[in-house]
C-alpha cells in the first residue's frame, strides 16, 4: 500500500478554502477513486467538497531536513 496526498476544495456559499487528506492505497488511480468517494461522502452538508487533486506522498505533511534542503535548492 502507497501513501497519497488528496486536496479538497471546499465550498460554503461564497467561502472557499482547502484541506488535504492522507488517503492509502495500492495505486494512483485506486487513491483518485477513494479520494472522490470520500468527497461524495462529505457532501451531505452545507458545505460541498470537491477533489482537486491527488499526489503521491512518501512523507506526507512533514516538515524535516529533507524538505527544507528540497526548498533550498
Amino acid at each position: 500500500m502507497g501513501m497519497y496526498l488528496a486536496e479538497f476544495k471546499l465550498r460554503y456559499g461564497n467561502m472557499k478554502w482547502y484541506v488535504r487528506r492522507i488517503v492509502e492505497a495500492s495505486s494512483l488511480e485506486e487513491a483518485e477513486e477513494l479520494a472522490k468517494q470520500y468527497a461524495e461522502a462529505m457532501n451531505k452538508g452545507e458545505v460541498s467538497w470537491e477533489v482537486s487533486y491527488v499526489i503521491e506522498a512518501e512523507r506526507p505533511l512533514i516538515i524535516g531536513r529533507e524538505e527544507l534542503e528540497k526548498l533550498r535548492a
